[in-house]
């Protein structure tokens, strides 16, 4: 077993906090005065939807076809879709479609 001191312990800590801080600011400084790119207005536009396409077929992936297995994914889907139409609320979409995942899958187990 490979056991580590403090000060490798220490200076790991301290490289992952200098990496996480710099790829938490790398976006805000190579986009400074970059606003009126007409990529940066396509990307904006077209993300979000790309985004979501991928989380939705990711979340479908391993779903099983057992009704138990698939159902509460597609309610849960249908509700964050369906509550963010509604409201544009991220919030209220995230927590109803979660809240409509977890009371459906638990009333099919």
């Amino acid at each position: 077993m490979l056991t580590l001191t403090n000060l490798q312990i220490a200076v790991a800590v301290v490289v992952v906090t200098l990496i996480t801080f710099a790829c938490r600011i790398a976006p805000f400084a190579l986009l400074r005065g970059r606003s009126t790119s007409p990529l940066l207005g396509f990307l904006s536009s077209a993300m979000p939807l790309g985004v979501m396409v991928v989380l939705v077929a990711y979340t479908l992936g391993d779903v099983g076809t057992a009704p138990a297995a698939w159902l509460p994914a597609v309610a849960g889907i249908a509700a964050t879709a369906g509550l963010h139409l509604w409201r544009r609320a991220i919030g209220l979409s995230l927590i109803g479609g979660t809240g409509t995942y977890v009371v459906i899958s638990l009333l099919l187990t």
